[in-house]
């Protein structure tokens, strides 16, 4: 039997701006993240990720406000807890984070190694130095950087190395759960298959339990991910694995994200380019119906105006729209 790390449930969270104003980034979104699986969350710019990532944490501070939904690390609920119990006991060690623009992340003026104290000691006051160090050095060579990389300031280090440093100093802890926030993101290919073959090295070795993979190239996914969630305007709109969400979408987004991507993978090589017209809603007043409607080619009068729920299909699938998976298909092969 599978053991589930971490499972939210109809997690919702906002942002409030100076004016009052409630922008709700993240809307009533569930997933599960077994042991040993990574789930892939993919989506273009603004469509909530980083927001959810950062909800995950149950570490909120302002603009940023939790408002309901149950997240469950390892069977232990954080929805509500104290922010100081949260930061002492689930941060770092049950649940750990890899931001966007990781390599932008370290302070230049410090060494490596004054990090990694800086983190341990937060933890484990009475540790010593050489302790320290003996354990940071054994995890930087487990994943493949030199020892020689704890005593130099982060403006030696190129880019990919900076952000295999930050993936390494995030695990310190050996947390459960990791999210990688876009960790591919603005590296050269070779870096980028580094940086990939470092995540996958921290599952097999048991560093960590599971790994949450936020991206907006949804082909990407298809070489890290188990399972694919497709995010916009806040919501989950398709849900799958891999394969089945980036060789045969169903929900006229996550096909729209595969259409305007050049992909090398064998059998999408050949498929022509087409761009999703217009922009994301406006989330301080999102529509009433399909977020979606205003972008989509298929669209009908009635998908302004119901409300659109999560659709299961058959094997463990989901996507979010108005019309059955065969009108779907139709309307795909029909143009």
């Amino acid at each position: 039997m599978s053991n589930v790390m971490l499972e939210v449930r109809e997690l919702t969270t906002k942002y409030v701006t100076r004016f009052g104003e409630d922008i709700y980034a993240v809307d009533h979104v569930s997933l599960k993240v077994e042991e040993g699986k990574t789930l892939g969350i993919a989506g273009e710019s603004g469509c909530g990720k980083s927001t959810l990532a950062l909800s995950l944490m149950g570490y909120y501070f302002a603009p940023l406000h939790y408002t309901s939904g149950e997240i469950i690390i390892d069977g232990r609920n954080i929805s509500g807890m104290n922010p100081n119990d949260v930061r002492k006991s689930i941060l770092g060690k049950e649940i750990a984070y890899i931001p966007q623009a990781a390599m932008n992340a370290l302070n230049p003026t410090r060494k490596i190694i004054h990090f990694i104290e800086d983190v341990i000691k937060e933890h484990e006051l009475y540790i010593t130095k050489k302790d320290i160090y003996d354990r940071a050095r054994k995890l930087f060579e487990t994943l493949g950087l030199s020892a020689d990389v704890l005593q130099k300031y982060p403006v030696e280090l190129s880019g990919g190395m900076k952000q295999r440093t930050v993936i390494a100093i995030s695990v310190l802890l050996l947390p459960k759960v990791l999210i990688a926030d876009e960790p591919s993101s603005a590296l050269d290919v070779t870096s980028q298959k580094m940086v990939i073959k470092m995540l996958r090295k921290l599952m097999e070795t048991g560093l960590i339990s599971s790994l949450i993979f936020i991206t907006h190239e949804l082909p990407l996914l298809y070489n890290v991910a188990d399972d694919i969630m497709v995010m916009y305007a806040g919501q989950i709109v398709e849900h799958g694995n891999a394969k089945q969400t980036v060789f045969d979408p169903i929900h006229p987004y996550a096909k729209g994200l595969m259409g305007s991507i050049i992909v090398p993978e064998k059998g999408l090589r050949d498929v022509k380019l087409t761009a999703i017209p217009g922009v994301p809603p406006n989330l301080k007043n999102p529509p009433s119906g399909c977020r979606f409607a205003e972008r989509c080619k298929y669209v009908q009068p009635e998908c302004k105006t119901h409300s659109i729920n999560l659709n299961e299909v058959e094997g463990g699938r989901a996507y979010r729209c108005i019309f059955s998976e065969e009108k779907l298909r139709e309307a795909y092969q029909n143009g």
